[in-house]
């Protein structure tokens, strides 16, 4: 009897886990928050800034491409504004994310969490132009709730969260550097 339901617990923990990783559920408790720093993380690129910032708007505010299609899905789009889901594999599992991103051209990229494995993530993309193209900044903030709990989740989420933002970031440089050595060739 005990060893059915300490199998039973288990198995519950681990749903709650598999839910809490995959961005299924959010504990949004309000209560022991800490709050941690994301980034900076810093890329330069050999582009201009408006095809940059073209290269990581249009994604979100034109058609999302094929390529994109497993990591993003615009669920409402406004002028400026989107909903959208991000789609993250860790260890198996999808982890999804629902933010709002809003565009201020061409300087500007705000991020803002709806759901996901935190309660709290606010980011920014920084655009700057340089004498060599763009400096790319990324910062933001991950909070958690529940203390030391809280505090240990979020060091593991943000492990994770800035990972894939480096990815991201390596991609932008990579299609950016592209199209910016294509124009050349074409001039």
């Amino acid at each position: 009897m005990r060893v059915r339901a300490l199998a039973g617990v288990a198995g519950a923990v681990g749903g709650l886990w598999a839910l809490l990783v995959r961005g299924a559920l959010t504990l949004d408790l309000g209560v022991g928050r800490r709050v941690r720093p994301l980034g900076p993380l810093t890329v330069r690129i050999d582009a201009p800034r408006e095809l940059v910032f073209e290269v990581v708007s249009s994604p979100y505010l034109g058609r999302t491409t094929r390529a994109l299609e497993k990591k993003l899905k615009v669920l409402e789009r406004g002028q400026d504004m989107v909903l959208a889901a991000h789609f993250t594999e860790i260890r198996g599992l999808v982890a999804t994310t629902v933010e709002t991103v809003r565009f201020e051209p061409p300087s500007h990229v705000h991020f803002r969490l709806v759901r996901g494995p935190v309660p709290h993530v606010v980011e920014q993309f920084l655009l700057n132009e340089t004498p060599e193209g763009t400096e790319l900044e990324y910062t933001g903030e991950l909070g958690t709730d529940l203390w030391a709990l809280g505090r240990w989740w979020g060091a593991a989420v943000a492990r994770q969260w800035e990972t894939a933002v480096e990815s991201s970031l390596a991609a932008v440089k990579h299609e950016a550097e592209r199209r910016a050595t294509r124009g050349k060739r074409l001039s």
